[in-house]
């Protein structure tokens, strides 16, 4: 059933966004309240870069050379509510840690891969995941972890491809067709592919309409 908009809701994505909490480890999780949509992906993946271009607010996800910069789950809100009584936002956009980065010592890739896992299995008021995948190298082994891992435990996820402005143009149709098939017989997940590019702004209003859906937002 469509949402209906209410006189006084305002565009999800027409306002701006802040940062709210970065959190180590379970414990430090907000209380369920908002329905959250998460990002995945693999360190340089061009998470943030997006998480930005999403919302429109070019510094609110730290952007950065280095991989594996994101060490936590970072909670960003619509700005405008004060998180008392029913005064909540409408939902939480979760920036997770970047998987995947080779050089980074074993006891922090362990400590980033329990967080992001416990929370997956954990987080009640998590409605999807984005996993992000870089156009240029398609699904990779640890990719296909993640989305064992989403699988097993019953997380709805939607693959969305960015840095599309990096490869030919004549290749994208390609691109998502064979990354559907690969997905075609996951259980978890959704089968229509996002593609993206920050850097030119493709894809985004798609991605903003997906995810006001989700979340059951009437207004992008």
């Amino acid at each position: 059933m469509p949402a209906t908009t209410t006189p006084d809701e305002k565009p999800l994505f027409g306002r701006p966004w802040i940062f709210i909490r970065g959190v180590p480890s379970l414990k430090f999780l907000p209380p369920e309240g908002p329905l959250e949509v998460a990002f995945a992906g693999r360190s340089n993946v061009g998470k943030s870069s997006l998480i930005n271009a999403l919302v429109g607010h070019r510094g609110l996800a730290r952007t950065s050379n280095t991989p594996g910069r994101t060490q936590e789950l970072n909670y960003f809100v619509p700005e405008g509510y004060s998180g008392e009584g029913g005064d909540l936002p409408p939902m939480a956009l979760v920036d997770m840690p970047g998987y995947g980065y080779a050089q980074a010592p074993k006891d922090q890739v362990d400590a980033w891969t329990k967080l992001v896992f416990d929370y997956l299995r954990g987080r009640a008021t998590l409605k999807r995941v984005y996993v992000l995948i870089d156009s240029r190298h398609g699904i990779k082994k640890n990719d296909e972890e993640v989305l064992d891992l989403l699988d097993k435990a019953a997380v709805s996820y939607q693959i969305v491809l960015t840095k599309t402005d990096k490869i030919k143009e004549a290749g994208v149709p390609r691109l998502i067709s064979e990354t559907a098939e690969k997905i075609r017989k996951r259980p978890a997940a959704y089968p229509e592919i996002i593609a993206t590019s920050s850097e030119k702004g493709k894809g985004l209003d798609e991605l903003r309409q997906t995810i006001a859906r989700t979340v059951g937002y009437s207004t992008v």
